[in-house]
């Protein structure tokens, strides 16, 4: 384990883990995030960190009030304070109409957001994610047809979500909890093969090691490699956005700049919720297209802003975002059949031929 603990400490000075803050361990009982709850008891001394483990039972199986048990039990043997909930997992996917995996996700995110609001804005959450998890995500957004950001894979990093162990293993951190005679829980959805995870796991990732030894790992790397190209691509977008648009919004679109960038630039401008793919690429080609007179609906999904897009001609774009912006015969007729707002950041966006 003394190898893996300097792996992890690099991994954290890299990421910018400081010393002497509040740390939020996700822990399954699972041995990849037993691993992470030992290794971390090993470093806290190094780094001052106050160690608190947190564990979310989704309710979907009668075992797991043991497997919370279990958790509690392992991080009492390491004097760490544990930190449970049991949540209907299955209700809540019902609900929002969404799989139980995703349910359980967002469950367990906003569990550990919770608990790092109340040890204060210092506080980090970590998570067990290794390079076989990374490799998983790279081939699963592939197949779905990703981009860049997909094919990213798993950030190390994204705000107080810190994943030191994405560089190592899953074997390797199973052969050291095993050398050390630490136990851990088997989780057996892992073995439901109506996940697709687990079936990229099981036969998916075997297939290509057969093919080419160390596969999950290259893909892990590759996975670091895209994503540092999609940061990269990300700060062009910016300040390709910040020196294109005006003082009054607009957006000069002469000349038009590479794809990549233009949809960056219109998702930037766009903001949050992003249009899908489908409208971004609508949205370039009514810039930079030569026909006028196009409205391209920026969302499609209900509840969603539903703003429009009209394009005059290939010169320039205009977005722009409030309670109250609306522009277009289609956006007015829109809001008077709903009888309210449509959303709280309507999008216009519209080309001009007046620009010099």
């Amino acid at each position: 384990m003394s190898a893996l603990a300097d792996r992890m400490a690099d991994a954290c000075a890299r990421l910018g883990v400081e010393d002497g803050i509040p740390i939020v361990l996700a822990v399954s009982g699972g041995p990849d995030s037993t691993a992470l709850m030992h290794l971390a008891a090993r470093l806290a001394p190094r780094g001052a960190w106050e160690l608190h483990v947190a564990h979310l039972d989704h309710g979907l199986r009668e075992a797991s009030v043991d497997d919370a048990r279990f958790v509690a039990g392992a991080a009492a043997t390491l004097g760490l304070e544990p930190h449970q909930r049991r949540t209907d997992v299955a209700a809540l996917a019902a609900e929002h109409g969404r799989g139980i995996e995703e349910a359980g996700r967002i469950a367990r995110y906003a569990f550990f957001d919770e608990l790092a609001d109340d040890l204060g804005p210092r506080a980090v959450v970590m998570t067990a994610h290794t390079a076989d998890d990374q490799a998983e995500t790279s081939l699963l957004h592939l197949a779905r047809g990703a981009g860049l950001a997909g094919l990213g894979g798993i950030a190390e990093r994204r705000g107080r979500v810190v994943r030191p162990l994405l560089t190592l293993r899953r074997a390797e951190l199973r052969a050291a909890l095993d050398a050390e005679g630490i136990t851990y829980l088997a989780d057996p959805s892992n073995d439901d093969l109506r996940h697709a995870r687990n079936r990229a796991r099981r036969d998916l990732l075997p297939a290509l090691e057969r093919l080419h030894p160390g596969a999950a790992a290259s893909l892990a790397r590759s996975a670091a490699l895209v994503a540092d190209d999609d940061h990269a691509l990300d700060a062009i977008a910016a300040a390709t956005l910040a020196a294109r648009r005006s003082a009054d919004g607009w957006i000069d679109w002469r000349p038009a700049p590479a794809p990549a960038i233009g949809r960056r630039v219109l998702r930037l401008a766009a903001g949050s919720p992003a249009p899908s793919a489908e409208r971004i690429g609508a949205l370039l080609d009514a810039a930079t297209g030569g026909r006028g007179g196009r409205t391209i609906e920026l969302y499609r999904e209900a509840g969603s802003a539903g703003g429009v897009m009209r394009a005059n001609g290939p010169i320039g774009c205009l977005l722009t975002r409030g309670a109250h912006t609306y522009t277009g015969a289609a956006c007015g007729r829109r809001r008077q059949a709903a009888g309210h707002d449509i959303g709280p950041s309507p999008i216009r966006t519209e080309a001009r031929k007046d620009q010099p």
